[in-house]
């Protein structure tokens, strides 16, 4: 099987969550220039109800002041950033606190806890609760609490219609201020518990998903195997065939050597299908199915050790002191590693170099080329299959056009023995595939 240094996704596993809570902040702009909006509007048309319906007498001047401050404040806010942008923890937190300040002002010219609408305070607490991390709603919740405390006190008169005078108690003020406070650690509490468990549930959805989608994936992928064991037999005749054929009637020595090389690379596949359809039961004799070090990437290099132009070479070396392991042996190690080796090989300019090391607690085996290696813009996405081939795929030797498929299949076989797969490109220049297993995975005799 050819591989291709295509553009690839990365299959590097699962998401791992850092934390179930909310980490960090996840207001918009425009979620938060929007809320604002409409608590202007009801601002501006609470105090138009009380000059013009009722009467009230208040400062108005100043009222209308602070809500045009507060106006200025969210037209810039929303000018300056786009309705998208999330803000960040500290930033959000500032916003907030303005909007406290804001409602805070309004209050306290409008007679502070003995106006009932002492309660939009809460809502901006109510909003972090839902949207930022722990830190930023408990300060802003202190924030509120402490507006609460010096409302309680410090504020101008309740407005009242003319001739009627209101006598607010100052026990009633406190009161009040408390329950507004504990208003506030609850509402917050709530909305705070329920948007955790709303991220943990995303978040399981999300794994799930992505488990769901990976596990299609694979069943596909066996479903081609089969069909690819079995479909691709009768074409692989016909060519073996016609290819002696040819070989037969060859008029010339080139055309004899291209039909000799046709039947020999059909044989190949043949044997890959072979290998394929072999089941474990088939391989039950324990001396069979252990190896040296040294004999696993002798059998890796073997196929390809006679490629013109290119020199392939295998070096085991270990940490001094540590015994040299026998593993198991492995298809799936065997043909992961083959196939990085084609790869390698078809890119190569003029030598790969394999080499297997191991310690006291690992083992790795690294496949490296001298040729242009990996392209940037798809180093990173290496792994994932049906991708179309990278551009100057013809340059390589055995003229291969793949989908990434391949390196699909090669990683996802060794990451099922425990190996630990990684690409990169060398210095100066090259490709680098390794992979790394703990000793206890593969080394015969462990754990």
């Amino acid at each position: 099987m050819s591989l291709d240094r295509t553009g690839l996704h990365t299959a590097q596993g699962e998401p791992e969550p850092d934390s179930f809570g909310v980490r960090r902040s996840q207001l918009r702009v425009r979620t938060l220039v929007t809320l604002r909006w409409l608590v202007i509007a009801g601002e501006v048309l609470l105090l138009l109800v009380m000059g013009l319906g009722l009467g009230f007498q208040a400062p108005y001047p100043l009222c209308f002041a602070v809500i045009g401050a507060g106006a200025w404040i969210n037209l810039l806010t929303g000018v300056a950033s786009p309705g998208q942008r999330v803000f960040g923890d500290l930033e959000a937190t500032g916003q907030l606190s303005v909007d406290l300040l804001q409602i805070g002002a309004l209050l306290y010219l409008t007679g502070g806890t003995a106006n009932p609408f002492i309660l939009l305070l809460i809502a901006p607490v109510t909003l972090a609760a839902a949207t930022l991390p722990a830190r930023p709603v408990t300060a802003l919740g202190v924030l509120a609490g402490a507006l609460s405390v010096a409302l309680a006190f410090f504020s101008l008169p309740l407005p009242d219609a003319p001739g009627h005078q209101y006598q607010i108690p100052e026990s009633y003020r406190i009161g009040a201020a408390i329950a507004n406070m504990a208003g506030i650690a609850l509402i917050a509490g709530y909305v705070r518990q329920a948007a955790e468990e709303s991220a943990r549930m995303a978040l399981a959805l999300d794994m799930t998903q992505a488990v769901l989608a990976r596990e299609q994936r694979l069943s596909a992928l066996g479903a081609l195997a089969a069909a690819a064991a079995h479909e691709l037999g009768t074409p692989l005749a016909t060519i073996s065939i016609v290819s002696k054929e040819m070989a037969r009637e060859a008029t010339t020595p080139q055309v004899k050597e291209d039909a000799e090389l046709l039947i020999a690379q059909a044989e190949r596949c043949r044997e890959i299908l072979k290998r394929l359809s072999e089941t474990p039961e088939t391989a039950s004799d324990e001396v069979h199915e252990r190896m040296s070090l040294r004999q696993l990437v002798q059998e890796v290099i073997e196929p390809h050790a006679g490629v013109k132009d290119v020199r392939v070479e295998a070096i085991v070396t270990g940490a001094p002191g540590v015994k040299t392991p026998d593993v198991w042996r492995l298809p799936e190690i065997t043909h992961a590693m083959t196939s990085f080796v084609e790869n390698a090989v078809d890119f190569a300019a003029a030598e790969v170099l394999v080499t297997a090391r191991f310690d006291a607690d690992s083992v790795s085996i690294e496949v490296r080329d001298d040729g242009p290696g990996f392209a940037p813009e798809i180093l990173a996405k290496l792994g994932e299959p049906y991708v179309t081939s990278r551009p100057g795929v013809e340059g390589g030797r055995t003229g291969h056009i793949g989908m990434g498929l391949g390196f699909f299949i090669s990683k996802t076989l060794l990451e099922r023995t425990g190996a630990v797969v990684t690409f990169q490109n060398g210095r100066p220049r090259g490709a680098v595939v390794s992979a790394r297993w703990p000793r206890s995975r593969i080394e015969v005799g462990a754990g």
